[in-house]
């Protein structure tokens, strides 16, 4: 009886050990050492390398302590890994993928990488030549509004990848989630510098098999960005500066620690709102901008319409807006999306968009350079 409960007690320790065994396992494949591939600016994405796959880890931007993705890249001409750690496959080079934002596909045009782009969302919003045409020619599919895709459409293509912006809370994603094809959830928005966001770049490299020309565009724009800051570094008056228009009830800001805080900053300005945190837009209420930015002495704002904004106009749509000094100086600086590829371009060429704003902020700087997106409005 003894050696029948000694071999039952065996049995049990043996049983309760293999799940942690296997979670050894796992742990040490995922410690394995690799190559970190060096990220200089960005605060979200983290990558790095072993003998027969990689792993990339996106950072959860809203919650430092955890983690938003995580996925394990492997080369589709190769033998796939025996052993892999925890994530998400994803099979590369990418050559079949389902791109929601024109963002990314102004970016990946600029890789030499348009023709892995086999359908978009919302393409009534998107101004890109390239991708129009392709649509046209039937090599690009309308996969319908992003907040709910065509999924019969998606699932026709057999997407290798589905490229889309996350969002705090969001809830995931609904259908797509379900076609057994990896989301690679872009937080690029969510970096807390201009060239932050534009290191994302070298991940869309790897991606798409093109890292040597995503490396040389990326190093490209850091020099530029970092020869532009030094200039401006040497202004001796930083006028003040806030951005945007009221939408229904709420003023929406850029906060302190946002790219746009961060390029008025490296343009030589004071951003008004510079004391807020957060990395992304933060409602206020209209009194309280009004308080804060009455004496500002530049305003920009982005619109979408067949025609310039005026100063007449602002006052029609709020009649408050007249009291900023920035309205009363005529001092307001706009840019219409509706001509200007604005979201297509500033994104990952930062150094575009504050060249802009110097030349805006200090006129004796950058002689012979005029401004591309902003421009004074029109009385």
């Amino acid at each position: 009886m003894i050696k029948y409960f000694r071999f039952v007690l065996t049995a049990i320790c043996i049983i309760i050990a293999l799940p942690a065994c296997k979670n050894q396992k796992n742990a040490s494949l995922h410690t394995t050492p690799g190559d970190t591939v060096s990220f200089r600016y960005s605060q979200i994405l983290q990558i790095v390398r072993h003998h027969d796959y990689t792993v990339a880890t996106v950072h959860n931007p809203w919650d430092s302590l955890k983690i938003l993705h995580t996925y394990i890249l492997i080369d589709k001409n190769e033998p796939r890994p025996s052993q892999l750690p925890e994530g998400t496959i994803v099979q590369t080079p990418l050559a079949n993928s389902l791109v929601y934002s024109s963002v990314h596909c102004s970016i990946l045009e600029e890789l030499h990488a348009l023709n892995s782009i086999k359908a978009v969302c919302d393409l009534k919003y998107i101004r890109q030549e390239s991708i129009l045409d392709k649509h046209a020619k039937g090599e690009i599919i309308d996969a319908g509004n992003s907040m709910n895709p065509d999924i019969e459409k998606i699932i026709d293509i057999r997407p290798d990848a589905i490229l889309l912006s996350p969002f705090e809370n969001s809830g995931g994603y609904g259908q797509i989630e379900k076609l057994n094809a990896p989301i690679i959830e872009c937080a690029d928005y969510m970096e807390t510098s201009p060239l932050g966001r534009a290191e994302w770049i070298r991940f869309f490299g790897i991606l798409f098999g093109k890292e040597k020309e995503a490396d040389t565009l990326f190093y490209h724009i850091e020099n530029e960005y970092l020869s532009l800051k030094k200039t401006a570094a040497s202004v001796n008056k930083r006028p003040t500066v806030f951005s945007e228009l009221k939408s229904g009830s709420a003023w929406y800001v850029a906060g302190g620690n946002s790219t746009v805080g961060q390029l008025f900053k490296d343009a030589g300005a004071n951003y008004i709102f510079s004391y807020l945190p957060a990395s992304g837009s933060v409602p206020l209420s209209f009194e309280t901008v009004f308080d804060k930015c009455q004496h500002a002495e530049f305003w920009f704002i982005k619109y979408n319409q067949t025609h310039n904004k005026t100063y007449k106009e602002l006052e029609m749509e709020f009649a408050p807006y007249t009291h900023f000094k920035a309205f009363k100086d005529r001092n307001i600086y706009g840019c219409n999306t509706n001509t200007i590829d604005f979201y297509e371009r500033t994104p990952f060429h930062p150094e575009c968009l504050l060249k802009d704003f110097i030349k805006i902020f200090h006129p004796n700087l950058l002689a012979d350079y005029q401004p591309i997106f902003f421009s004074k409005l029109p009385n």
